[in-house]
């Protein structure tokens, strides 16, 4: 059992509390303050008792909330999507301060199993030039970031296994050029998330699609995010957590 401090407590801390729960762990602190019922601050009164925080708060504060874990010397799991431009500098928070922490656009278990098909995917259509390909996300309308990590990090696979594409846009105006790879976003209603990307030719269209019906899938991959991290240094991603899954 662990004890685990939750930072941001909307509709993913609620997930990841219920989550927490039902694997045995304790919850002894909730740090929100937009939120009446939790703790508007991180220090040694309000995180002190936790073996671990999980950050699903906002990408304005996320520095900020690193910052004060690191100090405490906790380690985290990083849940919260859009600073990745900030990547060296919370790396550089983390080993500093020697924590461990593990972060990812996207904790769901399924979805990470979707990055490997999409990595061998793209792989296999490298090679097959008549190929294009795209990628779209769809979300809830109060999602901050546009596209999601998750689309993000498709992308940024695709890019690394496609050699003709070497650009990401995520506004198209009129043509792309063949370089270029299109990620386009759709925001509506109460949508968790659904990924798809699409390998298309005259011929004919593959597409492979992830679709998340709840956030539970989420907040479990979190959960065992945490378990994962406990007692490590390092700035560890979801790729580590997958691969201790796999040998398993």
């Amino acid at each position: 059992m662990a004890n685990i401090a939750l930072i941001g407590y909307g509709k993913m801390g609620h997930a990841v509390e219920k989550a927490a729960l039902a694997r045995g762990h304790k919850i002894v602190a909730i740090i929100d303050p937009q939120c009446e019922k939790a703790c508007d601050k991180i220090d040694s009164s309000t995180i002190g008792a936790a073996d671990v925080c999980i950050d699903f708060s906002h990408p304005s504060v996320i520095i900020d909330n690193i910052t004060k874990v690191a100090a405490l010397k906790k380690n985290i799991v990083i849940g919260t999507t859009g600073w990745y431009d900030q990547m060296a500098e919370v790396e550089s928070i983390v080993n500093g301060s020697n924590i461990g922490s593990i972060w990812s656009g996207n904790f769901s278990i399924g979805v990470n199993a979707f990055f490997r098909i999409v990595e061998s995917a793209a792989s296999i259509f490298n090679y097959i030039t008549d190929y294009d390909v795209s990628v779209h996300e769809v979300h809830h309308k109060d999602k901050a970031d546009s596209p999601s990590g998750t689309a993000s990090m498709i992308g940024n696979l695709i890019l690394k296994n496609m050699k003709k594409k070497t650009k990401i846009i995520t506004h198209v105006e009129g043509k792309i050029a063949p370089n270029e790879l299109a990620i386009t976003s759709s925001r509506v209603g109460s949508v968790p998330g659904i990924h798809s990307v699409m390998f298309d030719s005259l011929a004919d269209t593959i597409e492979i699609k992830h679709t998340a019906r709840t956030r539970e899938g989420f907040a479990l991959g979190a959960v065992l995010a945490a378990e994962f991290i406990i007692g490590k240094k390092g700035f560890y991603s979801i790729e580590d957590l997958m691969n201790n899954l796999i040998q398993d």
